[in-house]
């Protein structure tokens, strides 16, 4: 087990990377890894370390982050997981490309194509990753979660005041999510907010 000092994030993702690239791949020749968690919990942070941390190896690294897929604030739900199996998911796992529409927030419509080409391991991060779906084809699911407070302090931070009632709203929607889909307690691993092992 890593660490719990000052660099415990990074020793963190070092020890999962490691556990990752021991597993075979479920995803066809794709190793799967879904990290998940409230939003503003720091999944994005981690995400970013443990990709870098794959990145060092020879393995081919990609990652995908599901802000670029959901359909809005609204976007938890419906069809993100559809879209995200049909345009990423399933080609991978007969060994071709994929490609997905991105949602622009600005526009608050979805927009350019992104290709995703086929790596070893994928990282993918975001609330509502790790969700049962994902169970048959990930070889490691990780929850990362913070306090409420920190947690809408980050996203307003992010994104302004001005989005409290939507960080609100989506605040409620993966808690029921959340807590359908028993996240947390299937994940093999949890962190706190700063990428260290919690119980």
């Amino acid at each position: 087990m890593p660490s719990t000092g000052g660099a415990g994030s990074d020793d963190t993702a070092a020890w999962i990377a490691s556990h990752v690239l021991d597993r075979a791949p479920r995803l066809g020749q794709v190793r799967l890894v879904c990290v998940d968690g409230p939003a503003g919990s720091g999944k994005t942070s981690f995400a970013a370390r443990l990709t870098d941390r794959l990145d060092s190896t020879p393995v081919r690294v990609a990652a995908l982050h599901l802000d670029d897929l959901y359909d809005g604030w609204s976007g938890l739900e419906g069809t993100l997981w559809p879209r995200l199996a049909a345009q990423v998911l399933e080609p991978l796992r007969s060994g071709r490309p994929g490609r997905f529409q991105r949602y622009d927030w600005v526009r608050g419509a979805f927009a350019d194509w992104v290709d995703v080409e086929v790596p070893e391991v994928l990282v993918l991060e975001g609330c509502g990753a790790a969700q049962r779906a994902a169970a048959r084809d990930a070889v490691l699911m990780v929850w990362v979660d913070a306090p409420a407070e920190l947690r809408l302090a980050r996203g307003l931070e992010r994104d302004g005041e001005a989005m409290r009632a939507e960080w609100l709203a989506w605040s409620m929607a993966e808690a029921a999510h959340f807590d359908r889909e028993r996240t947390r307690d299937r994940a093999d691993v949890r962190l706190d907010a700063y990428g260290k092992m919690t119980a």
